[in-house]
Formats: structure tokens, sequence, C-alpha cells
């Protein structure tokens, strides 16, 4: 057995290899997924001329994640969702904030929908955030997004959060707006500190390309071999996260005890 395996590797890039049985993601016992169609496992039909949109969340990334990793998985998602949406009906809708559902960790998969061509929200910068006062934050998708974090870390401070970039396409308009995305959370990350973490699809992971298209979606969504790579690929960016902070996550068991504070 080469213990160095499960530790940091000089030079490793976060998808080098993917992770069998969860990896170190498995530490966690209960996560969140918020996020838009993509993380609700929707598909779409083409019948008499129309196009339907099912969110079938047991085939959503996050469910094979639980499968995989043997931890619980909230869906906090719908297609179509945005950051203002999900802040402004959501989180309420759903309880986010009730203790039964509040997580050791969540993925926040969001900006497709606000920043598309059809809406349009100005993304805005770190500038429109204010760490102390969410409600003070401007009405850009950066001011939105950053408020779902600012919610969730006032009733919940010990969670962990992984922030979702988009992957790049052969579509150079949307890679535009998907570099901009991902300037975004780093920059985000940072301001919050301890605890946050991006998942840099757009850096790290394959192109979707039509090929990728061909292999992994049906129409505009992930076909179900799409949405099991996504889950892979996130336990494994994950494990590659814990790995090379593992100080950040050796009090995980604790996220919800009030006799400690790491």
């Amino acid at each position: 057995m080469d213990i160095r395996n499960f530790m940091k590797k000089d030079g490793e890039l976060p998808l080098d290899s993917l992770v069998t049985g969860g990896g170190f993601a498995s530490i966690f016992r209960k996560v969140g997924c918020i996020g838009d169609s993509l993380s609700s496992g929707e598909f779409e039909t083409f019948e008499n001329g129309l196009t339907g949109y099912h969110d079938m969340y047991e085939y959503s990334w996050g469910q094979f994640m639980a499968r995989e990793a043997g931890f619980e998985a909230l869906n906090f998602s719908r297609g179509g969702l945005t950051a203002s949406e999900f802040m402004g009906t959501y989180y309420r809708t759903w309880g986010c904030a009730k203790p039964e559902n509040l997580c050791q960790a969540y993925i926040v998969a969001l900006g497709v929908n606000d920043l598309s061509p059809r809406r349009a929200l100005e993304l805005g910068s770190i500038n429109d955030v204010d760490y102390g006062s969410p409600n003070a934050n401007k009405e850009t998708f950066a001011g939105q997004y950053a408020r779902i974090l600012q919610r969730l870390r006032a009733v919940n401070p010990k969670s962990k959060f992984f922030l979702v970039t988009m992957p790049r396409t052969d579509d150079e308009a949307h890679n535009a707006r998907a570099k901009a995305h991902r300037d975004y959370l780093y920059d985000l990350a940072k301001l919050f500190g301890k605890g946050v973490f991006v998942i840099d699809l757009y850096e790290y992971a394959p192109v979707y390309d039509a090929e990728f298209r061909r292999n992994f979606f049906l129409r505009g969504h992930l076909n179900p071999q799409g949405y099991v790579l996504t889950a892979k690929m996130f336990l494994s960016y994950i494990d590659y996260i814990i790995r090379n902070n593992p100080e950040e996550f050796a009090t995980i068991p604790f996220w919800d005890k009030p006799f400690y504070n790491d």
C-alpha cells in the first residue's frame, strides 16, 4: 500500500484520476445540492412538436454522488432556477434553514440561467457583496449568489461550500460568460475564506464539444451517463480538495455540535 495515494501529490491536477466509492468525499453525511436543471437530473422529451422538461431527481448528479459515497443528498434545485429565485422563493419553500435540512456541505451550481442571453442579468463583481449585511448586496448575479452563502452561513457556520464553475464548450460567447463567472467565484471564495472552495470545471473538466455532447447529452441537457460522469467528477474534485486541505476537514464530525469550535 502506498499511503501517498491518499495524500496531497505535488503537480496533481484535480481531475487527473477519478475516485471510486466517493473517495474522501464520503466523510460527509449530508450534502445540499443547490442548482438548476443540470442539478435536478432534467431530461428533455420531444413529442408532437413540443419539448417537455422533466426534473428527475433520482438521476441528478447529487443522488448519484450519494449512492456512490454513502451520504444523504438534498436537492435544493429545479429546472430554470436562478440565484435570485432561490433566495426569493425557494430558500423558504424548501426549508433550507430548518434544522433537519442543514447540511455539512453545499455544492452550489448556479449561473447558467442567470447569465444566459435570454435573461442577461448583470454579472457584477465582488464589489457588489456586503460581507456583513446580505440585504445590502446589489441586485446583480454577484450580489444574489453571495447572499446564498451568507444566509446559509448565518444558520450553519461550520458548513463547507463548493462553488461550481461552468465548463467550456465550443461556443465562444458561452466561454466568455463562463470565464467571467469563474473569476467571480474565485473572488467570492477568497472573500469568504476558510471553508469555501471552487470546483473549477472551466479549467479542468473536458470541453463540452460536439463529441462530448454525442456521448453525454440528450438534446439540451445531460443524458443518464452524463449525470453519472458529473457525479464522478464532483466526487473526485472534492476528494482532491480534501487531500490538499486535510486540516480544514478534520473536524467535520463536529459541524453541528456546540462543544467544538474550529
